[in-house]
């Protein structure tokens, strides 16, 4: 197997565990807060997604797909191609609505196809150090920095998300 391969199936691993999580919700689950100051479902997984998407575009200087394909209609959002949810106040979370599972999972799948293109064509050795400027992103100049980032980041926020739904749901939604 080579090393690509591995890093495709992690983003293919989190894709799968989010669509478990989300499996069987309804919008208002997806909307529902733990507490005022909690990320919802929907939020963590429109926030992981959107997150990933910029960085994927950084990456491959393609236009993200949130713009291209313009699901930020379908998310009833800005276009604004920087706001993925960092820094987004408590009241801004509030006010977050997710769209239904189906569309959620969509712009997800489309991420994630768009990520595998990248890992499967474009990453090599010698991509992964590539030292490149961007001002979003002080912290991580390399495709190896981003890659690691936003795989961590994803992998956070979709335990954040399996927590949430059992703290809404209780135990035993999960078949583990």
């Amino acid at each position: 197997m080579a090393w690509q391969q591995l890093i495709e199936d992690i983003f293919i691993l989190i894709s799968q565990e989010m669509e478990r999580i989300l499996e069987g919700l309804t919008v208002d689950d997806l909307n529902q807060q733990p507490r005022p100051d909690c990320n919802s479902i929907g939020w963590l997984a429109w926030h992981l997604t959107r997150s990933q998407d910029r960085m994927i575009e950084d990456l491959t200087g393609e236009e993200q797909t949130w713009t291209r394909d313009k699901w930020y209609l379908k998310f009833n959002r800005s276009s604004d191609a920087t706001e993925t949810g960092v820094h987004h106040s408590s009241e801004e979370v509030i006010a977050f609505r997710s769209p239904d599972i189906a569309t959620v999972m969509e712009y997800h799948h489309a991420v994630l196809e768009q990520t595998r293109r990248y890992v499967s064509t474009q990453l090599s050795e010698d991509e992964l150090d590539r030292l490149f400027a961007n001002p979003a992103f002080p912290h991580r100049r390399t495709p190896r920095e981003r890659l690691m980032g936003v795989i961590n980041d994803n992998l956070q926020h979709v335990g954040q998300a399996a927590y949430v739904r059992g703290l809404l749901k209780g135990k035993g939604w999960s078949d583990r």
